[in-house]
């Protein structure tokens, strides 16, 4: 069985000092109602924190928003719902998102990119727990916890007379950064193992980690943060079904950064091949003229010179398996 206890308390994966402070910062969080603003990178996973705090104390539904998708004229509606006849193709009553959350939690994602005039009716539901239905004069008390969250500085937003001061103050009450994925890399095995599990049980096929891929994954920094690190490991297991899995099977960037790293590790490691100079060895400065692969190639060909052919010793300087030297002295036509 393959399957791994790598999920901690509240659904978060991984053992950093990092993880474990927002464990604790969930538990706080959700002994009350107080609003919640959590910051952080895209990818970073907001909204698995904001269903931690709501499942840890659970009232009602738990409703997300997406900010960014509400725009038009029909974004008031979405929110808050209308009465028959508010406008053209109304033609019965609807009820809003913030209806739905009544009692429960309403996720706002993405608040930054929340327009001003829809800032502005926020800040009243905020304050007075209540709303009104587009075309209604009724207000509507409400009991909601609200969590926002978004990747945007709210302060350079503030400065910048994009995101109201107000707000603000009243969503910063009980604020969670999350980490970058860079920022926390010891979490990354869990991380490929709960998603394999993760995988595995909506279809897709096992996959078998090797050391050369792990190291490949804490190399690189993952703009992506965490969703980055899901997608790549579902399109692994994809194509694990077609066969046995290769490095080239690696989305693009990841093989950028490998073969990055690799040129660092030879042209820092040349100086330990003994009794060998070659002060022209040493990585170029990239240019628009070279492409990575040409550096990729020139960087293995002077490490088996700089060994005299032996391709053990020249994957050892790489820092690379002696299948992975192989397999590229085969694609670069290296004899």
């Amino acid at each position: 069985m393959h399957r791994l206890a790598s999920v901690s308390s509240h659904g978060l994966v991984g053992r950093s000092s990092q993880m474990a402070a927002i464990r604790r910062v969930i538990d706080k969080a959700a002994r009350n109602r107080l609003p919640v603003l959590l910051l952080g990178e895209s990818g970073t996973g907001k909204e698995v924190v904001a269903r931690a705090i709501h499942d840890a104390n659970p009232r009602g539904r738990f409703v997300p928003i997406d900010c960014g998708s509400l725009v038009g004229t029909l974004m008031e509606s979405e929110l808050f719902g209308h009465v028959k006849g508010a406008f053209s193709g109304a033609t019965e009553n609807k009820r809003g998102l913030v209806e739905l959350a009544d009692g429960g939690t309403a996720f706002f994602d993405e608040i930054g990119d929340l327009p001003l005039e829809m800032q502005v009716k926020l800040l009243r539901l905020l304050q007075e727990s209540e709303y009104r239905a587009v075309g209604s004069l009724q207000w509507h008390k409400v009991d909601l916890r609200i969590i926002a969250a978004t990747h945007r500085d709210l302060h350079k937003e503030v400065a910048a007379g994009r995101f109201r001061l107000d707000l603000f103050y009243r969503l910063n009450v009980f604020a969670i950064r999350l980490p970058a994925l860079r920022d926390r890399k010891e979490d990354i095995p869990l991380l490929v193992r709960h998603f394999m599990e993760a995988g595995q049980a909506s279809g897709l096929p096992w996959m078998e980690t090797t050391d050369e891929l792990l190291e490949t994954f804490q190399a690189y920094d993952w703009p992506g943060n965490v969703r980055e690190l899901k997608h790549c490991i579902d399109r692994l297991s994809a194509l694990q079904s077609e066969g046995a899995l290769q490095m080239s099977d690696l989305p693009s960037p990841l093989q950028h950064s490998r073969a990055s790293g690799n040129l660092q590790n030879l042209s820092g490691a040349v100086g330990e091949v003994a009794g060998t100079e070659l002060p022209e060895f040493a990585m170029a400065p990239r240019s628009p003229v070279i492409s990575l692969p040409q550096s990729e190639r020139h960087t293995i060909t002077r490490a088996l010179v700089a060994t005299k052919g032996e391709r053990g010793k020249a994957a050892r300087i790489l820092g690379i398996g002696r299948t992975t030297l192989y397999r590229k002295m085969k694609q670069y036509g290296i004899e």
